[in-house]
Formats: C-alpha cells, structure tokens, sequence
C-alpha cells in the first residue's frame, strides 16, 4: 500500500490524484509552485507546500529523495516535468508516475526512466469512446487488448449456470462477478445463474468483451 505519498503539481489531474489518496488513508505532501493551488489544498492534505520542485534542494528539504511513491503531475511545462522526473528518478525512488501532455512527453519520460508514465486526457477519451460505441456501462483497457467491461447479460446467458453455458469457449471472455436485484457484488462460480437486469464484470480480448452483451 502507498501510505506516504508526494504529489507533485496540484493543477486538476494533481489535485484529483492527492485527494483519491486522502481518501484511502494515505498521507500526502502535495508540492506546487503556485500560491494559489497550495492554499486551496492547505487544508485538505496532509502537507501542502509552495515550492520549486525543479531545484534539487529543494526537493531534498522536502524528504522527496526519501520518499517510496511520487506523482509528478506537472501539466503546464514540459521542461518543468522533465526536470523534476529527472531529478525524483536520481534519488532512487522506487515508484515514480508522471503525468504526460503528449505522446512525445510520454516517450522522453519513459527514456528517461519513468515508472508509469499516465496519459489522462488520451486514456479518458478512449474509454469514453468505448463506452459510447458499445453501450457499455463502464470499461477499463487493460492493456495487451484485453479490457475489463461492465454490462449487462446477454439472453443467451440468462436462466442457466455458467458451466452449463461454456461462456469462455463460446463467447470467448470470462465473466469474473455480478450483482443481482440485492446490490451486492458476488464472484461468479459455475453454479451462478445470472438474470435479467443483473450487472456482471467480464474481461476478455477487447472486441469480445464489447459485444457480449448483445449476444
């Protein structure tokens, strides 16, 4: 678990991030270099704090080359991004996610040795694609083109347990859970039979896992 996190850029992603993590429990140094984002998170982290984060001193004032987890959310500079992922990546922090604003961003980053390189605005526009095209009620790409799709059953699964059904050799996913009419979510086993107006988790190559719920 990431208890001790340092987010680095407090613009709308940044922000988003830090209070996620406040959210799970996680105690967060948020660092900006702006007056006017660190008073707006002042309150709602556990540190928030006005700085350059380009200058390697200042980072070491701060303990960020002792830190485990570290988001560098910078947006607005490329440079700016690039010289504190530079600089973070220097003290050996083992887990570095940087924000990119470009596929050419994303691929200095990555050569530069960036752990998890996170292309919001792209990744959020492919889903919302995703979820238009297929009527789908959530989706998330897993990578390697798989996603993990949430919808509804189709009729040709509807009434009968899965292993009855052959769900992965005849549709080619794997339901994984489904929640009935008492709300909650159960992992799916053999003997599940699944209803009308069920929702259901599947994962499965991404063409597949889109249409099973016209089946």
């Amino acid at each position: 678990m990431a208890d001790h996190v340092v987010v680095i850029g407090l613009g709308r992603f940044g922000e988003s991030v830090a209070l996620e993590l406040m959210a799970t429990g996680a105690d967060v140094l948020g660092i900006d270099i702006g007056e006017d984002p660190v008073a707006r998170m002042n309150a709602r982290l556990t540190h928030a704090v006005q700085a350059d984060a380009t200058r390697e001193e200042v980072l070491r004032q701060l303990g960020v080359d002792e830190a485990e987890y570290v988001v560098v959310a910078i947006g607005d500079s490329i440079e700016a991004s690039l010289l504190t992922s530079s600089l973070v990546l220097s003290f050996g922090v083992p887990q570095l996610w940087a924000k990119a604003v470009s596929d050419a961003h994303g691929r200095i980053l990555e050569q530069i040795g960036v752990h998890h390189v996170v292309h919001p605005e792209r990744e959020i526009g492919r889903r919302v694609a995703h979820l238009l095209r297929a009527r789908l009620q959530d989706y998330i790409e897993l990578g390697g083109g798989y996603a993990l799709v949430r919808t509804t059953p189709p009729a040709a699964v509807i009434g009968r347990p899965i292993r009855e059904i052959h769900v992965r050799r005849n549709f080619g996913v794997t339901v994984i859970a489904s929640k009935g009419s008492d709300g909650d979510w159960k992992d799916v086993t053999g003997d599940t039979v699944l209803a009308d107006g069920d929702e259901i988790l599947l994962t499965g190559p991404i063409a597949k896992a889109e249409r099973f719920h016209l089946k």
